[in-house]
């Protein structure tokens, strides 16, 4: 594992990878290193314009590559809904899901189109029945993988069931913290229940260290942070971040690597884990806790109305 870097993924050809927010930042960087090892890799976003421009790109680049468009708003589950029979309607089975779209830190409450917290909607809850929906088609596949982007503030966060969607109190850095300490949360109940169900699938998560991406425009830098704020972050940011092309390498991990352990996190060995080369990232207790996974689970099932 030392030193591993995007050279050392394994050939992909004739695998499916769909990959959530892969306009821009990481998830660009993840598709664009799965099309180049054979993959064939679903761009599943929003906007079809920056769809097409980012599939240029990656065409440019790799001659041959094999691209699609899957439109997903995670905001909105019949988006989510149509995404998966899309998907179905085009491939006998997927391969790989990286669930990586993501907000952070949205300075006042939002909600998305089904009425949920939207960083609990997006982070979490959009990817929970994603996943629900396209299991048959990870299950139809030879050594599937789901992976899910975590971050380093999910040891900041608590699954606050009396108030999971912040509708008593809203605090834009404690529910991002809890939303990725769901998805962590989800990552590893979803591997337990699939070596409980037979179903095959690999779950493991990963988190990119600091990684400087478009989520600091579209957070807390975008509207209501302090001029101090914004300026300690610009310094924090020189010191400690890396580009998106780097914070990508333990998702490519997670998602190609023959070391990656079904049920693993993985971020980076350097720093508290902010920079250096894939590796064994750490698992909070609360992550860990299976009661409050289970609880969790059942929570996101009614409210997608998504089962697996």
């Amino acid at each position: 594992m030392a030193g591993w870097t995007a050279r050392d993924i394994p050939p992909q050809r004739g695998r499916v990878a769909l990959v959530t927010g892969a306009t821009g930042g990481i998830g660009f960087e993840v598709a664009r290193a799965l099309a180049a090892a054979g993959a064939e890799v679903l761009f599943a976003v929003r906007d079809r314009g920056k769809a097409e421009a980012a599939m240029a790109c990656v065409a440019g680049e790799t001659p041959g590559a094999r691209l699609g468009f899957v439109p997903l708003d995670l905001g909105e589950l019949r988006s989510v809904r149509g995404c998966a029979e899309e998907v179905a309607a085009r491939h006998p089975a997927l391969h790989l899901l990286v669930n990586n779209a993501g907000v952070m830190a949205l300075p006042t409450r939002r909600l998305t189109a089904d009425g949920f917290e939207r960083q609990l909607g997006v982070n979490f809850l959009g990817h929970f029945a994603l996943a629900a929906r396209l299991l048959p088609l990870l299950r139809t596949a030879t050594s599937p993988r789901v992976v899910t982007v975590t971050s380093l503030a999910y040891r900041f966060g608590r699954l606050r069931f009396e108030d999971l969607q912040g509708e008593r109190k809203y605090r834009p850095w404690r529910a991002y913290a809890q939303s990725k300490l769901a998805a962590l949360s989800f990552a590893l109940e979803l591997q337990r229940r699939s070596d409980r169900g037979g179903w095959g699938v690999a779950s493991i998560a990963a988190h990119p260290g600091w990684a400087m991406t478009n989520l600091y425009a579209n957070g807390p830098a975008s509207e209501g942070a302090t001029p101090l704020l914004l300026r300690l972050m610009r310094r924090a940011t020189r010191l400690f971040s890396h580009s998106a092309e780097i914070g990508a390498r333990p998702l490519l991990f997670a998602a190609t690597a023959a070391e990656a352990r079904p049920g693993g996190h993985y971020g980076r060995c350097r720093l508290c884990e902010l920079r250096g080369p894939p590796a064994p990232a750490r698992i909070t207790a609360a992550a860990r806790d299976e009661v409050a996974a289970a609880r969790l689970w059942q929570a996101a099932e009614a409210l997608t109305g998504t089962r697996f």
